[in-house]
């Protein structure tokens, strides 16, 4: 066992050598379903609800049936291409034909994996662009084919049940290394993998809605299935001021963004009113107590999931809720003080400049619940990309600095043996960055290499990197920019799947999380299960009354308009149009101005060009059979021509044969007359 142990040690490190010296291209997390990298936030893997999940269709026939779709899309695509020619409408690449063999992939009773198992070809092909640079052309085209055959196969189901319940919400698993992954569903599959193109479609974008909307949840004996929520068209007020109805994320995110804003005016209520004497008050208080709240949902978040989960929002809140710790030991250490004292003074004036530090961070958290919103949503996913872009200069920049600090200072050391200007050094090389430098006094830095270390320092960095930036920047924003709609969904799902992935059995939102705390040291670890859901259930209810007010209000008129839609065998969420409000008295579809309209429509499915040769060639077969008749006719004509002359022929024969014989014995009665004659004269 201990041998065992040492040699995975050992091929744990050499492995993390290779792929440290770029001998070993294939990273764990390429191979690996449960894990993602951490620079991706919205490619996190969150904790389920419940931990005996299972697959709904054993592992073994979903890895079939991946293996057979990544045969399809081998077949299919056989080498570089176009792009645009995969990806188009009416495809000449990926045709129906292709969809409904994909479709059938699985089978029967497998038909609902084929989605997740594309999206599972996706990732492998990706994976393969990756470590397979001479044809990651053919990968990464082979990956969008899968996107764009998931998104044909959800477009096109017409059964909706089926679409929301067992395509896109039913979790499965596959095998690798023998083993079966952790059980995702196809929702979660194109978050992870950032499938803007399945994410952007009809069916996934209804699922999400229904999910956003809590109208599916998860059901609480059997967390891999999800089933509407029973008593959405319930007119009844008091059915809806269930406390559980604070699972759905666009309750949950609602109260954030409320608790957020009310965390933003205490901020401004103890910034504005500063106490002398450093001592707190009411508006302070519950400032702190409102961070305790936010600082125990990080800790707890990361017990929960991990460091998988860190991301950008983590990071910012980290550094605001460190300063305001920073500011609260602060003013703790004024109070030790008496009052009045220097002390005290000294201390809380420095407590107040951190706290008044801090406030751009404080309005600028409220974007983290104002990106529901699709302008704030899609200016944030162009910042997000941006900033990721940033990591190439970034990376750049801070090798040119410590290369030019280094010079610099070893130049200052040479001069007097002490280096004495390394903060001189610094505010210079900083002011170069932000394109305000300075040369003056760079000429006693071992005159003239100082002074030409800083030119050259310069010119990289105002030259060279930041127009770098610059186009990383234009490239970061045209790319997305041009897909805002798609990436602004893609982010929405994204916020609905960490409320769904991970939901609390009871939802206390910070600050009332330290509510939860109490009530459970209290009573968790003696009372029975079902009694302290009650009790939960009560102090929800106490909590959320005012919210859950608001919500049912909106809850039952929304009953109304379900109740009537399903009078009218509509879908639950349909939404009655102006172009809809008169369909009952004009028949737009009649049978007269439906042939004038098939006859001014354009035909959209087919390539001109081959409309063209389509008709060229009926032409040709029309000429054929037309050669084919003429020679038929011409033939039969000549037939006809030549038996009239055998007829006649055979008729004329006994008289040709009668004038030949009179013919013969008139030359045989010449030749006679003439021989005689010729006797006669000889004997003359």
């Amino acid at each position: 066992m201990s041998s065992r142990l040492f040699k995975m040690v050992n091929m744990g490190r050499w492995r993390t050598l290779d792929r440290i010296f770029g001998w070993n291209n294939h990273t764990n997390e390429g191979h690996r379903s449960d894990r993602l990298s951490w620079l991706h936030e919205e490619e996190t893997l969150l904790p389920h609800h419940g931990q005996n999940t299972h697959s709904a269709i054993p592992p073994a026939e979903v890895a079939k049936t991946c293996l057979k779709l990544r045969h399809l899309i081998q077949e299919c695509i056989p080498c570089e291409m176009e792009e645009s020619k995969v990806t188009r409408a009416h495809s000449r690449i990926i045709t129906k034909k292709v969809i409904d063999a994909a479709k059938s992939a699985g089978g029967e009773e497998a038909r609902g994996c084929v989605v997740f198992c594309l999206l599972v070809n996706k990732r492998w092909f990706s994976h393969e662009a990756d470590v397979e640079l001479w044809d990651a052309d053919l990968h990464s085209l082979r990956a969008v084919a899968c996107g764009v055959i998931a998104k044909q196969i959800i477009e096109t189901e017409e059964d909706n049940d089926f679409l929301m319940h067992a395509v896109l919400l039913r979790r499965y698993s596959f095998l690798i290394n023998g083993q079966a992954t952790r059980p995702l569903n196809a929702i979660e599959r194109a978050v992870d993998l950032h499938e803007v193109r399945v994410i952007g479609s009809s069916g996934y974008q209804k699922c999400i809605s229904h999910l956003w909307r809590g109208w599916l949840v998860q059901d609480e004996d059997d967390p891999t299935v999800f089933v509407d929520y029973k008593d959405k068209a319930n007119p009844n007020f008091l059915v809806h001021m269930d406390p559980d109805r604070m699972r759905a994320p666009m309750y949950q995110n609602a109260a954030q963004m409320l608790f957020s804003i009310v965390y933003l005016i205490l901020y401004t209520s103890a910034i504005n009113s500063i106490n002398p004497s450093g001592e707190f008050d009411g508006a302070e208080v519950l400032l702190y107590v409102f961070t305790i709240g936010f600082v125990c949902e990080q800790v707890v978040k990361f017990y929960k999931a991990g460091y998988q989960i860190f991301g950008f929002w983590d990071a910012f809140n980290g550094i605001l809720y460190s300063f305001l710790t920073a500011s609260f030991v602060l003013r703790v250490l004024g109070l030790s003080h008496r009052s009045g004292s220097s002390g005290r003074t000294e201390w809380s004036e420095q407590s107040y400049n951190i706290l008044a530090f801090v406030a751009p961070m404080f309005w600028g958290r409220l974007l983290l619940y104002l990106d529901s919103f699709r302008f704030f949503g899609a200016m944030l996913v162009v910042l997000k990309v941006m900033m990721k872009e940033s990591v190439i200069f970034f990376a750049l920049l801070i090798i040119i600095i410590i290369g030019f600090l280094q010079a610099f200072i070893g130049l200052d050391f040479a001069d007097d043996l002490v280096a004495g200007d390394v903060w001189f050094i610094m505010e210079s090389m900083l002011k170069a960055i932000l394109g305000s430098p300075e040369f003056d006094g760079f000429e006693q830095f071992g005159h003239p290499w100082g002074l030409i270390l800083y030119y050259c320092f310069t010119f990289i960095v105002m030259i060279i990197l930041l127009n770098i930036l610059i186009a990383l920047y234009n490239s970061a924003y045209e790319d997305i920019y041009g897909n805002a709609d798609d990436e602004y969904l893609a982010l929405l799902a994204q916020k609905t799947m960490q409320f769904v992935r991970a939901p609390d059995e009871n939802v206390y939102i910070p600050p009332l999380n330290l509510i939860e705390i109490v009530v459970s040291g209290l009573f968790e670890w003696w009372m029975p299960d079902h009694a302290y859901e009650i009790l939960n259930d009560c102090v929800m209810g106490v909590l959320y009354s005012p919210l859950l007010v608001v919500s049912a209000f909106f809850e039952t008129r929304k009953a109304a308009d379900i109740r009537f839609n399903r009078s009218r065998g509509e879908e639950d969420d349909d939404v009655i149009e102006e172009w809809e409000q008169m369909n009952s008295d004009v028949d737009a579809q009649s049978e007269e101005w439906a042939k004038i309209c098939d006859a001014a429509k354009s035909n959209v499915e087919d390539d001109p060009a081959m409309v063209e040769l389509e008709k060229l060639r009926t032409d040709v077969t029309e000429l054929k059979a037309m050669l084919k008749e003429i020679s038929q006719a011409v033939g039969a004509d000549a037939n006809k021509a030549a038996a009239a002359v055998e007829e006649e022929q055979a008729e004329n024969e006994p008289v040709l044969k009668d004038a030949g014989k009179k013919k013969k014995d008139k030359g045989k009665k010449k030749e006679d007359v003439a021989a005689a004659r010729g006797s006669a004269s000889s004997s003359e």
